[in-house]
């Protein structure tokens, strides 16, 4: 099948690429992102916020990959920044699928991205795809930009939306930046350290996506995490020993993450125990299951 895809020159859309023959990649920056995924790709313009994108990159596309959105993790949570993370998403997705709306020949499927996000902060609940969303920021977020993916169902596309958890990768995301600290010994629990944290290695995420442009009877819902999620304070112990560095330092007061970091605080406390029980059902093979095992792979 053939793919357009938004999103592509972040971590995961560019490994996605890889995967696909004869990509097209709509962007914002279209000449920055020729320069950066090679010539071999067709990037064609569209500004997600502004316009709906344009018909013409669509001409015998079978699949689009949706994964654009502004970073959670960059900068404090202004009331400028959220509108931002929401228009990217909300706005982004309308724009998207007005477009797929009025092609004579539409993708067999949209496989769009959304987020664990959806389901709030739930202690120890265990959440699979029929869980409820939850009602604080994120949570409406998800469920407006899952909302705006759908409206293409009743035109006869197949929508899945992968709710992604925190994507390890040793080129990008959260790891990296996670590493430096560990390895000069600050590796500790934040808050209470009791918090889920439902991961999922890049591979994987790969796999998933996959997977759900390639399965006809998958629809809806999609939980991209691993199986085996784990709490903070175990990813903690995990890392440590995965880099061969002490964790023993106390856990970082909820008070001082949100005074360093404000709302975006919550992202690091919220607790989130994810399964991913349609991939499972599905067939899914995950290929990283293991956190200990992950980390040791990403992190040398």
């Amino acid at each position: 099948m053939r793919a357009l895809v938004t999103g592509a020159t972040g971590f995961v859309g560019k490994r996605l690429l890889s995967r696909l023959e004869c990509p097209v990649v709509l962007s914002r920056d279209a000449p920055a992102a020729r320069a950066r995924l090679g010539s071999e790709v067709q990037v064609v313009a569209w500004d997600p916020q502004q316009e709906p994108a344009p018909l013409d990159a669509f001409a015998d596309i079978d699949v689009v990959f949706h994964l654009a959105g502004e970073s959670l993790a960059s900068g404090r949570w202004t009331a400028a920044k959220k509108a931002r993370i929401r228009d990217s998403r909300v706005l982004g997705t309308r724009n998207l699928t007005d477009a797929i709306r009025q092609l004579a020949r539409k993708p067999q499927v949209l496989v769009s991205a959304s987020a664990i996000g959806y389901y709030g902060d739930r202690g120890d609940e265990i959440l699979d795809e029929t869980a409820p969303p939850g009602g604080d920021f994120l949570g409406e977020v998800c469920a407006a930009w899952e909302r705006e993916a759908q409206a293409v169902a009743e035109a006869g596309v197949r929508v899945v939306n992968v709710r992604i958890g925190l994507v390890l990768a040793k080129d990008g995301g959260a790891l990296p930046k996670m590493l430096t600290p560990f390895r000069l010994g600050l590796g500790s629990p934040l808050g209470s350290g009791r918090q889920w944290m439902s991961w999922i290695h890049v591979d994987d995420l790969i796999g998933l996506l996959l997977l759900a442009a390639d399965r006809g009877d998958l629809s809806g819902p999609l939980n991209a995490t691993s199986p085996q999620p784990v709490t903070n304070r175990e990813f903690t112990k995990a890392l440590g020993r995965a880099i061969r560095r002490p964790t023993l330092l106390p856990a970082v007061p909820v008070g001082v993450l949100r005074l360093v970091l404000g709302e975006l605080a919550s992202v690091l406390l919220t607790s989130q125990r994810v399964l991913p029980r349609r991939a499972q059902e599905a067939g899914y093979t995950f290929a990283h299951c293991e956190l200990e095992d992950t980390l040791q792979n990403l992190s040398h």
